[in-house]
């Protein structure tokens, strides 16, 4: 049996990063990971699942060596986010406001876990277990046992970071409290007659929100964009089902003109659901990102929430070193508990609140909350107070 500090499973974004913060402090570190990511050829089409990383997120990348390598490959800088319903009420933040030159980068999802595992793979005390699955796990006074499927480890600390379904979270009896939104969420990569842009956007509907990412890249109509598509199940299904063009179709009858004429490369859905942990650990076992909680991902955060949850717990394990005490004591990693359920609760309940405050057919909620928007625009003082610090707030400063 192989002994090691921490065994992560799920080697994900939020799983990688994890395992490479903590190789950071010296621990010897096993990731434990099923299908390693498919290697990257600048010709090959652009993933379905993309993330709005933040300006935070991205310095974290910066940290563990990950950013320049995927910022070779693909990744779109957005300089400002544009939010309505009607367009009289039309609001936009801008980086500059909060005096940066970005406000995050459109990445997707497997570029980002190639880089990490690539840096990965540079580091002594970091073994990867892939294709592995986990099987088991039984907590020991002097560790916890990790059976794989060709394995067996034995580590002072398990990390789970296997996503919204975790088998670590259930293995724990750690249950978790949420609800589904009774909608899915369709992804589209389309080619788009106008360049590409700076901004991202989301018009509301009462069916829930249309969303424009900007992607990098010249393509032969113009540029290149991923489009969301928030309905009710039996739509998304509907649409799900038609050809390319004709889906090209129905996007240019519910989008907004801004976006311009496009041509559909790729489409995908997922329902909208929401969960959270009623707790991140069970003695010597923690839960990260997905595994702890998933959110509507209608403003991007979900992995950015994951990569605050990585950062805290290196805080936390690093101050326990620095001081002389057992990093891997209960108590102390019941503090990494303390430094996040609470900034996640309000995430996720803040983007509840936007959901259902932009879904209600009120149409005097509906002439407030344009009223709210157009004065988050037009008010100086509101402008410069609770706007910029919304912003700085999601962008992670």
């Amino acid at each position: 049996m192989e002994h090691f500090d921490c065994v992560v499973i799920g080697g994900g974004m939020v799983g990688a990063t994890s395992a490479l913060t903590l190789a950071q402090l010296g621990l010897k570190v096993a990731l434990v990971e099923q299908f390693p990511p498919k290697e990257f050829t600048a010709d090959q089409a652009f993933d379905l699942r993309v993330s709005a990383i933040s300006l935070a997120s991205k310095n974290l990348l910066k940290q563990v060596d990950a950013w320049s390598q995927l910022k070779q490959w693909r990744a779109c800088p957005y300089k400002r986010l544009g939010v309505w319903e009607d367009e009289s009420a039309y609001t936009e933040f801008n980086a500059d406001d909060i005096e940066q030159s970005s406000l995050g980068y459109i990445v997707e999802n497997r570029l980002l876990q190639l880089s990490l595992w690539e840096q990965i793979e540079l580091q002594d005390n970091i073994q990867l277990f892939c294709p592995e699955n986990l099987e088991g796990i039984e907590q020991r006074e002097v560790g916890a046992v990790v059976t794989l499927t060709n394995s067996k480890l034995l580590a002072k600390l398990v990390i789970g970071a296997d996503g919204a379904q975790s088998k670590v979270r259930q293995m724990s009896g750690i249950g978790t409290t949420g609800w589904d939104y009774q909608q899915s969420a369709m992804l589209i990569n389309v080619e788009t007659s106008l360049p590409q842009q700076d901004i991202t956007w989301q018009q509301f509907f009462p069916t829930g929100p249309v969303a424009f990412l900007p992607l990098s890249g010249k393509s032969e109509l113009g540029g290149y964009a991923s489009l969301v598509w928030y309905h009710q199940r039996d739509e998304i299904t509907r649409l799900s089902a038609l050809s390319n063009s004709q889906l090209q179709q129905e996007i240019l009858k519910a989008f907004p003109l801004r976006l311009g004429n496009i041509k559909v490369i790729s489409k995908g859905s997922f329902p909208l659901t929401r969960r959270h942990a009623n707790s991140y650990q069970h003695k010597r076992v923690l839960l990260l990102g997905d595994a702890a909680h998933t959110i509507c991902p209608m403003a991007g955060q979900g992995v950015n929430l994951g990569f605050k949850d990585v950062l805290a717990l290196q805080h936390v394990i690093a101050e326990a070193i620095n001081a002389g005490e057992v990093w891997h004591d209960e108590t102390v990693l019941s503090r990494y508990e303390r430094a996040r359920r609470q900034d996640n609760l309000l995430m996720m309940s803040t983007m509840d609140a936007l959901y259902v405050g932009f879904s209600h057919p009120s149409p005097i909620v509906k002439g407030l909350r344009n009223l709210g928007l157009l004065a988050l625009n037009k008010v100086p003082v509101l402008n410069s107070t609770i706007k910029n610090k919304a912003l700085a707030y999601a962008c992670g400063l």
